[in-house]
Parts: structure tokens; sequence; C-alpha cells
């Protein structure tokens, strides 16, 4: 390592005094201008990632949903998975280490993780489509120079594309071409082959309305779009050519407040779908011939394709395991159906991507959603190999037909993290397989009605939760003042729960009316105030 190059480098992309940031779920994210130092010794970071595990890493500058302003920046492991928990702690200690300080917790970081700092790194580099990610791309790229790493800078891509990139490269291409013309052709070679097997095949066209968040998503869907088949035709809404970035639009936005995005005309009855900035979730909705919204969110994208993987199981008579990994947000109503009427287990995890994408991988089909629509499906290999045979071995002709169909279901989704172009394909054929609208698919259940609150608090730590953040275990009181709210309600639960970020509460509440969900919702957020340490006026109905 170069200590005169370090210096020189790490002057030109100081760091502003007192700032501390922590690496969390969604890797750093904050201020644009705040960024600069951070993404230089990210960069630095993935060389030694890299050399760790002797594999290419990713990095992706990009802070999704939240507004233009901010921005972020978050590391991929080998396989497109995010970035091991351990290292995360040193992407903290790294981000917050005094100009003078790199040197040395480089060198601690070689030798806590054994790094050889004699093997070659590689890392493959994305942005979005905020003004500022160019500039902060640079500054990564600084950072992996100064190590002597190589790169490859795919420029603008969405999040899952990156993900997918460095998965390929890294399974020596069995996974696909870690190109994004490699990307389009395997799924739009897998949507296609679905599409030809509707029963309304060729006669009928498919339009969808897509809501791009005014993002990445609107540029990548147009680049996409002549791999399409004929009869699919996308209409492309805020595609950034006139709008802010995630500004009254996108998935995040029509999730929270439950109504459609801005720059979006919605006839009743048309299904329509939200991405968000980076392109990693998606939710559905659409208008009754009343005009009254009906959002499609990720608790029933995630039943929807267990219905369809779930017959196709049964048709092709494997015995093989599924299940579906949900988190305390998930809706009432949609555990219960999955549990009794589809018989399908259901698990529930902690919040956060990585903990859904981690309990999946227990299972031969794992499929997992979050609420707000970020998720995917998993194969195992054992299910994956077995299904590839029988599509091609099958005397059987039901069985090898309905293998196919399997063998394309996983062609057509991005297994490394929730995508939400392949996602919406995913959807699209099996609504087209199933001759299915989406008020049918809306109809499969009813939610619970439901409401967020959250409590400021003077410390979030005060806090501490078990079984998967449903019930509270400190402050000592809280959880039977919970109990005891609930048992008031019918068809209620609510649980609290501390944010991964500021110092609010988060409070989940679902009763068998909006009105006792309110109330219910209140009357625990009162406990949290009293009991948790409330700052300011107690919350108001």
């Amino acid at each position: 390592m170069d200590s005169e190059a370090l210096k020189k480098y790490s002057a030109l992309h100081p760091k502003p005094a007192g700032l501390t940031l922590q690496y969390g779920t969604a890797g750093f994210r904050t201020k644009a201008e705040q960024l600069d130092h951070v993404m230089f010794r990210m960069g630095l970071l993935a060389v030694l990632r890299s050399k760790a595990v002797v594999s290419t890493i990713g990095i992706m500058v990009t802070a999704s949903h939240n507004p233009e302003e901010d921005n972020g920046v978050k590391l991929v492991d080998p396989l497109g998975e995010m970035l091991h928990p351990s290292w995360e702690e040193y992407a903290t200690q790294l981000a917050n280490a005094e100009d003078g300080e790199l040197q040395k917790i480089i060198i601690e970081i070689c030798q806590k993780a054994a790094v050889n700092q004699h093997k070659n790194a590689s890392v493959f580099i994305g942005r979005d489509t905020r003004p500022s990610s160019e500039k902060l791309s640079q500054s990564v790229i600084d950072g992996i120079s100064i190590l002597g790493g190589q790169y490859h800078d795919y420029g603008l891509v969405t999040t899952p594309q990156l993900h997918y990139m460095v998965c390929c490269q890294n399974t020596q291409g069995q996974y696909g071409k870690a190109t994004l013309e490699g990307y389009y052709e395997k799924l739009s070679k897998a949507f296609t082959e679905l599409i030809k097997q509707s029963p309304s095949s060729g006669e009928s066209q498919r339009h969808m309305k897509i809501d791009c968040a005014n993002g990445i998503g609107a540029l990548k869907l147009s680049e996409m779009q002549p791999y399409f088949p004929k009869e699919v035709l996308i209409h492309l809404y805020n595609d950034g050519t006139k709008e802010k970035l995630n500004h009254l639009c996108g998935a995040d936005f029509v999730k929270v407040h439950q109504k459609p995005p801005r720059g979006l005309d919605m006839k009743p009855n048309e299904r329509c779908c939200s991405f968000d900035g980076d392109a990693d979730r998606i939710v559905y909705y659409y208008k009754d011939a009343t005009g009254h919204f009906h959002l499609i969110d990720g608790d029933k994208i995630a039943t929807l394709i267990s219905i369809f993987l779930k017959e196709l199981l049964a048709k092709v008579g494997q015995t093989l395991k599924m299940a579906v990994v949900q988190t305390a947000y998930a809706n009432g109503s949609s555990t219960r159906y999955l549990e009794e009427t589809l018989k399908v287990p259901v698990h529930c995890v902690k919040t956060g991507v990585k903990h859904l994408h981690h309990k999946a991988q227990e299972f031969d089909i794992g499929v997992y959603f979050e609420a707000n629509g970020h998720g995917t499906v998993l194969f195992s290999k054992t299910a994956e190999t077995k299904i590839r045979e029988l599509a091609k071995e099958e005397k059987d002709d039901e069985k090898r037909e309905a293998a196919k169909v399997l063998e394309n279901m996983i062609d057509l989704t991005n297994q490394t993290i929730g995508d939400a172009i392949s996602d919406m394909l995913v959807i699209e054929a099996i609504l087209a397989l199933k001759g299915l609208t989406v008020q049918q698919w809306d109809a499969v259940y009813t939610d619970l009605p439901n409401r967020l609150l959250k409590v400021q608090v003077a410390d979030r730590r005060v806090i501490d939760t078990t079984d998967a953040e449903r019930r509270a275990v400190t402050p000592p009181g809280l959880q039977e003042k919970i109990d005891a709210l609930v048992k008031k309600y019918k068809l209620s639960r609510a649980f609290v729960r501390p944010s991964g970020t500021e110092d609010v509460v988060r409070i989940y509440a679902e009763a068998g009316t909006q009105e006792n969900a309110d109330a219910l919702a209140h009357e625990v957020s009162l406990a949290v105030y009293h009991l948790a340490g409330g700052k300011g006026a107690p919350p108001q109905p």
C-alpha cells in the first residue's frame, strides 16, 4: 500500500468534522454533499473485501426511495447478496475514521479479516440517476485505484441489475452474462416463453402502466422494450424527463399515502404499478368503478406467486419444500390465507431484507416479500437441478410442460435481490397464464385495516424486542399493557419496534375495522410515550 498516495488522495476527499455515519440495511445514506469521503473509503473497502473473498464485489451509488438531494452507497457480496454483517462494522469504522487514521484502520481490517494484500481485486460499480451520483462514483473509483484494484463501471443501472452482474461474474457465467444485454435477453426470453402458454396468447394486447418514480427504472425499461414480445405494450410515467426523483411518486409514496402517484391517469379497473427510485421495489394498484383506490402490496404479490408455484408443484408431482417468509408488518389476512387456505408454511423474521433472504435460503423454494414491495423467490440448487431435469427428461406431457413453466419462472426471477423489473414480469406472466384480472387477484383475501404510527423518544434503545420483533421485552410493563389493549378489539394485534435509523419507536396495529385499528394504534402509542420516555407533547388521536 502506497501511504503517500493514500494521504494525498484522502486529502482530496476529506471527512467533514464531527460527522458520524452507520452502515445499515441500506448501506450509508445521507445528504449527497456529506458523502464524498465515504465513497472514496468504500472504494478502498471494496478492494479489501474483494481480496478477502477472492471474488468481484459490487458498489452501488444510490439512496433508493429517499429524496433527490440525498445519496448513498451499498456494497454487494460475491453472489449478489448484501454485504456480510461482520464487514458492515468495518465499513462503519472506515467511514468514521479521521483522515490521519485511514492507513492504520486499513491495516487493522487486513489483519482481522485475513486479507491477502497480494491477491488481485475486482469491483463492479453502478449508479442511479441522481445529479450527485456521477461525481460520487468517481470518488469510489479513486478509492479503488489507490489500492490497485481493477474496476468495471456499468454507469447507470438499477440496483438489482448490479447485483445480477456481480453474481454472473462470480459464477463464471452460470447465472447469466454479466452485461445489460445478457440481463435483458435472459429475462425477456423466459417471459416470452411463459406468455406463449397463456390462454389469450397472441390475440389480445397486454397494456401496462408503470410509474418509474422519475428514476433509473424508466431508462432501463425503455432499453428493454425492444426485447419484449409484440403483444406487450408498456407505458412509462414519471420517466425522469420533467420532475424530481421520488417526488409525489414511486412505490414508497403510493404505499405510504395509499393513493396513486402524480402524473398517472388511471381509468377504472386498469392495472398500474410503481417502482421505487432504484427499481428494487414494486407495488400494484387500481381504481374500481366507484373511483375507490386499491393497493396491492408485497403481501399480495407473495400470495399470487405462492398460489402459482404451489399449483405447478402439484402438477409436477414433486415434494419440494416451499415456504413464505414475512415480517411482523405483513397483514394478518395474508398470513391467515397462506397458512389456512393455501396450506403453505409461513415464517416471520425481523424487519430487513437480509433477514428475509437468509431465512428463504432454508427451503427448496422460498418466497419472500416485505409489505413495501421488496422481494423475490429463491430456488435451492437441488430444486433447480430437479426442475431442469424434469423439463428435459420427463415422459409425461403434463408434468414436463409444468416443469418447463417452473424452469422459465426460475430464469425470470432475479434471485439475488428484490427486482422491480423481474417481479413485474413474473406477476404479468402469472396473471396472463391464470387469466386473472387485477380485481380477481385483489379479491383473493381482504386486508385487515391497519395503522402505522411513530412516537419520538429520548433513546430508542430502551425498547428491546423478541419473537421477530412481535413482543417487547423492555421497558418492563409495556408488553403487558399492549396485550391488554389488544384484547379489547376483534381480530386485532399490535407491536412496537425501535427504528433502525432515528430515535423513534414505530407502532403497527391492525383490527377488524379501521376505527378500531386507529384507536388501538393511538392507545399503544400513549403506552410507549409514558413507559419508554416519550419526547415532546403526548400523541394526539
